[in-house]
C-alpha cells in the first residue's frame, strides 16, 4: 500500500526497500519530566524502541501498534507520526517508520522471546542508552514536539467512502447506490487501519455507500455514526460553504475522531485542513481530482492545547484486491 507522511524526509518517501518495518515511541510525562519506554533485545543485546517487521497484508500503522502489543504487551493508539530511519542490514536496505504513543499506562512486560527488558528512560539517558545511533532522530523529533507543547494530540481521520456499484448499473435513487463487492473489502481494510488511532467519534454522509464504508469498524468497537446531510454530493454542491462549516465544527470539538464522504466533497475538507496546517505539513494534502482513491485515508493530528493547529499529515492509499 503506497502511503506517505509529513514527518519523512523526501530520501524516505521517495525510496525503496528491502526491508520494512514500524514501531512506537510510547511516552509519558512524571514527576522527572518526559519519559520514553525503551526496549532490550538479548538476541542483538542491544537497547532500542519496540518495533518489527511487516506482516503481508498489513499497513505500518497496524505493524506498529500489533509489534508494540507484542513485544511489550500495551495496546497502544498512535500519536504523530515520527521521522522513519533507514540503515543497511546483511546488503539489505532497511526502513522503520515510527510514531509516538502515549503510554496507556498498562506496565510494559517483554514477551521473552524478542524483548527480555525495558525501562522508562529520560531523553538524556535514552541517548546515551540507544544502541543505533539512528534511533536517535525519532527521540529528537519527539523531544522537540514535547518542548513545543505539541505532543498530546488527537487524530482526525478523512476517509472517502469505499468503492461503490457503478452508477451507469444503478436505476434507483442514488443516495442508496450501495458499495460493490471489492468496496465491501476494502471497508474491512478502513476497519483494520482506523484501528490505529480508534476515533470514538464517527460522522459520515448519511448515503449507503459511506455508511457501509464505516459500518465494519464501528460494529467492531461499538461505536455510533453522526449522520451529517451537509456532506452528501447534492447538499455540497447546492450549499459547500455550509459543509465546510460542519467539518470546521468537528474539528474544533478536538476529539479523537474520523468522518467518511465524497469524492466531490473532498476539496472542501481539505481546504479546512490546509488552513489549520504549517504550508509544509499541507503540501502533503494531496491537490488535484479525485484527491482519494475509493476508500482510501488521510490522518491528521490536533494537539489538545491548540484549538485551530494541526501538526501532521498521513496519506495511506486504498486497500487492493
Amino acid at each position: 500500500m503506497y502511503f506517505t507522511r509529513s514527518s519523512d524526509s523526501p530520501e524516505i518517501s521517495g525510496g525503496k526497500f528491502d526491508v520494512q518495518a514500524a514501531g512506537a515511541l510510547i511516552w509519558r510525562v512524571g514527576a522527572e519530566g518526559l519519559e520514553i519506554l525503551m526496549i532490550h533485545r538479548d538476541r542483538y543485546d542491544d537497547w532500542s524502541w519496540p518495533k518489527g517487521k511487516i506482516d503481508a497484508g498489513e499497513t505500518m500503522p497496524e505493524c506498529a501498534t500489533r509489534e508494540v502489543f507484542e513485544e511489550v504487551g500495551m495496546d497502544i493508539t498512535l500519536g504523530i507520526p515520527l521521522p522513519a530511519i533507514s540503515y543497511q542490514v546483511g546488503g539489505r536496505s532497511k526502513v522503520v517508520y515510527y510514531w509516538a504513543a502515549r503510554s496507556t499506562g498498562t506496565p510494559p512486560v517483554p514477551d521473552g522471546k524478542e524483548t527480555d527488558a525495558v525501562r522508562w528512560a529520560s531523553p538524556k539517558m535514552a541517548r546515551k542508552w540507544l544502541t543505533n545511533p539512528g534511533d536517535v532522530e525519532p527521540l529528537q523529533a519527539l523531544v522537540d514536539v514535547h518542548k513545543a507543547g505539541l505532543l498530546e494530540t488527537h487524530p482526525f481521520v478523512l476517509v472517502r467512502h469505499a468503492k461503490a456499484k457503478p452508477r451507469s448499473n444503478w436505476t434507483r435513487e442514488e443516495g442508496k447506490r450501495p458499495l460493490a463487492a471489492t468496496g465491501q473489502r476494502q471497508a474491512l481494510a478502513v476497519a483494520r487501519l482506523l484501528g490505529s488511532w480508534r476515533p470514538a467519534k464517527v460522522a459520515s454522509s448519511p448515503w449507503t455507500r459511506c455508511v457501509q464504508t464505516v459500518a465494519p469498524y464501528v460494529k467492531q468497537h461499538r461505536f455510533t455514526v453522526k449522520m451529517l446531510a451537509s456532506l452528501t454530493e447534492h447538499e455540497a454542491k447546492r450549499n459547500p460553504e455550509k459543509a465546510r462549516k460542519a467539518v470546521a465544527k468537528l474539528l474544533n470539538k478536538r476529539r479523537p475522531q474520523a468522518i467518511c464522504t465524497h469524492r466531490p466533497v473532498l476539496p472542501l475538507v481539505l481546504a479546512e485542513l490546509r488552513d489549520r496546517l504549517t504550508p509544509g505539513a499541507a503540501a502533503f494534502l494531496p491537490e488535484k481530482d479525485p484527491y482519494l482513491k475509493p476508500g482510501a485515508v488521510i490522518v491528521v493530528h490536533q494537539p489538545v492545547t491548540r484549538k485551530r493547529k494541526l501538526v501532521s499529515v498521513e496519506v495511506y492509499d486504498a486497500f487492493e484486491d
